[in-house]
Order: structure tokens, then C-alpha cells, then sequence
């Protein structure tokens, strides 16, 4: 197995634990208001796509532990860390500890301990910025970001629970884990040229993000994939309240035919298609027949 290390900070009632929860622990928004503060540190191990094991460490904000993380725990924290994710209350109280707090997780942890790591923070509870203010609040952090990084490299992503802006973010960031990734994106672009396809997607199976997907005709909603996670996701997990498996659906009308079916043990597939008159077990047969060579790439 492949094992990723991963670190997630943030000051306290930042939201890592939340959308922690809602990505790996299939939590819904509103059931993440009944989690408690995270003391100290939680460590969990999160199996992604079977053949990649995230070591998730969800470090405590408070100031105190903040502290005792650089002074103390950092040599532990930040060594071996591919990944550090730092999460951002956009409507923080204090943004100039947020900030002093982001700079010495920088210089004490992943300067000395893990400077190859990717860096990505996550600006978060964008929801509850004015929808008009948004793009010039979420500008204006970012830069002040990048300034306090440097000389490191970052990625930031406008975020909040109650929208797909968390599955892009979290999309994104998992997919650049998967190795093999390159392969699975180039074969998917095959795949979904031989069937003539509008475009294919593969989802892994128990969060539902999007780990790789190829589209052959121009869509105008940039933010489809991750509405579609979060439908579905919701979908299976109601199929679980009432005792039963969600494995494919299929939905038509006059413009497309979508199909989502269960493709390899770790993820689905979904494909697109403006021929709404194109027959189900066709495109069923087509899916059954690249199982196989898919199964070995993932």
C-alpha cells in the first residue's frame, strides 16, 4: 500500500474537524453541529481507493496547543508530511493570529521538517460572506497567504459546507495523491471517445470525490462534478437508512442519458450522453467490457 502522511491545522472553531467528518465520515452539514472541539491532536487512518492509506492528523486550535505543537511536537507533526492542509475561518476574530499561527506552522513545521510537502489552505464559512464580496475577500487573503509562504508554494480554495466548494477543494487535493492518476485520466479519455461519449467520470466509492474524469463537449456549470458528489452521496446514504445498497442509477430526458454504476470494487463511473435515445444495455455493455483493464489501474 501506498501511505500518505497528512496534516490538517487550523485555529480553533476553524471547521477542519467538520469537514473532516463530512468528507471521510459521511456526515451531512447539519449533523456537524453536535461535534465538540478537538483536543490536542486525533490521529485516524482513512483507506482511499484501497491501495492508498491516509494517516489524517487533526491537530487542536486552541492557542495553548498551537503552542505546544511548534515548541514541542513539532519534529513529530511535520515529518514525513506530503500533504498540509490549513483551514481558515474567513470571519476569524482574529485574523492576525490566524495568520502569525499559519507562518510559524510554515518556518517551525514544514520548512525544516517536510519542505516538499504540498501546501493547500482553505479558506472556509464562505457561505457566510455577502455573495458579492466573496471573489474580493477570498483575493485579498490568498495574496496575504502566498506573501507569508514564501519561499514555499500554495494552493487556496474558497470553501464551506454547504456547498460543492468543499468536494472541489477536497477533490483536487486527493486526486493529486493517487500515483497512478496520469494513467487513469489518459484511459478514461479513451474510453470515453471509443463510446462516443459527452463525458466519463470515476468517483471513488466511499467519499465520492472525483478522482479523474475526461469531457469531450463543453458544459457551462464548472462546479457539476462536485454537485453531483454530493447528490449522489446523499442518495446512498438514504439508501442506507432504509437497509438497502446503492450500486448505479440511471437518469434521461430529452437533452442527455446519464448513467452512474458501480465500476471496480473502489470506484463508480458515471457517463454522459447527449443521444437520450442511446439503449441502457449498450452503454452497460461498453462499461462491463472496460471493468476489467480499470480494475488493474486502480
Amino acid at each position: 500500500a501506498v501511505v500518505s502522511t497528512r496534516s490538517t491545522g487550523g485555529r480553533s472553531e476553524a471547521g477542519k474537524t467538520s469537514m473532516r467528518s463530512i468528507i471521510f465520515a459521511n456526515y451531512i452539514a447539519s449533523d456537524t453541529r453536535r461535534l465538540g472541539a478537538t483536543i490536542e491532536v486525533e490521529q485516524s487512518n482513512v483507506r482511499f481507493l484501497d491501495n492508498l492509506v491516509l494517516n489524517i492528523w487533526d491537530c487542536g486550535g486552541q492557542d495553548a496547543f498551537m503552542d505546544t505543537f511548534f515548541t514541542t511536537q513539532a519534529d513529530i507533526l511535520f515529518s514525513n508530511v506530503q500533504v498540509l492542509i490549513f483551514v481558515f475561518d474567513v470571519q476569524s476574530s482574529d485574523v492576525k493570529k490566524d495568520l502569525e499561527v499559519f507562518q510559524s506552522c510554515i518556518e517551525t513545521g514544514i520548512l525544516k521538517h517536510s519542505r516538499d510537502a504540498k501546501i493547500y489552505c482553505l479558506i472556509h464559512k464562505m457561505d457566510l460572506i455577502p455573495k458579492a464580496q466573496r471573489e474580493e475577500v477570498f483575493t485579498a487573503r490568498r495574496s496575504e497567504l502566498e506573501f507569508l509562504s514564501k519561499p514555499l508554494q500554495i494552493t487556496c480554495f474558497a470553501t464551506s459546507i454547504w456547498d460543492e466548494t468543499l468536494y472541489n477543494a477536497w477533490s483536487t487535493i486527493m486526486s493529486l495523491l493517487i500515483p497512478n492518476s496520469g494513467a487513469l485520466t489518459h484511459n478514461l479519455k479513451k474510453f470515453a471517445d471509443h463510446i462516443d461519449a459527452n463525458e466519463v467520470l470515476l468517483f471513488e466509492k466511499a467519499t465520492f470525490l472525483v478522482v479523474a474524469h475526461h469531457m469531450r463537449k463543453e458544459h457551462s456549470d464548472p462546479n457539476r462534478f462536485e454537485k453531483i458528489s454530493n447528490i449522489i452521496k446523499q442518495f446512498k446514504m438514504s439508501c442506507t437508512k432504509m437497509q438497502s445498497t446503492f450500486t448505479s442509477v440511471e437518469i434521461r430526458n430529452k437533452k442527455f442519458a446519464a448513467y452512474i454504476d458501480l465500476f471496480t470494487s473502489n470506484m463508480y463511473i458515471m457517463v454522459v450522453t447527449s443521444d437520450s435515445m442511446v439503449c441502457s444495455d449498450a452503454v452497460k455493455m461498453n462499461i462491463n467490457t472496460a471493468k476489467r483493464f480499470f480494475k488493474e489501474l486502480s
